[in-house]
């Protein structure tokens, strides 16, 4: 793994919503600037941050198999543009980890 994957990597993070997990990575500053900028909305960042999950295609098709369902963006994209309940919890741990994120900057930069 190259150094720029290793600093990728430090953005990721699990969250639990409803039983399932979800992989987010943190938006950078440059990233949360744009968000600021463009007044992106939380399904876009949704779409944009969350990198994985736990979900069989039972869960995104019915009548579907338990098999469990490799992570897709483009897959993803679709299938969350139609589940509305989850886009504020995703939406808000993703900027929450943008916000612990700036905090702890801050925070050293104070000391």
């Amino acid at each position: 793994m190259g150094l720029a994957e290793k600093i990728r990597k430090s953005r990721e993070s699990t969250v639990d919503i409803d039983g399932k997990a979800w992989a987010i990575r943190r938006p950078t500053d440059e990233e949360a600037a744009q968000i600021s900028a463009n007044g992106d909305g939380l399904l876009a960042i949704v779409k944009r941050f969350v990198i994985g999950w736990t979900l069989t295609e039972l869960d995104l098709v019915p009548g579907g198999t338990g098999v469990a369902v490799p992570f897709d963006s483009e897959v993803f994209a679709e299938w969350v543009a139609d589940q509305p309940d989850l886009w504020t919890p995703l939406g808000m741990a993703v900027l929450d980890a943008y916000k612990r994120h700036a905090d702890k900057r801050d925070a050293a930069v104070k000391n």
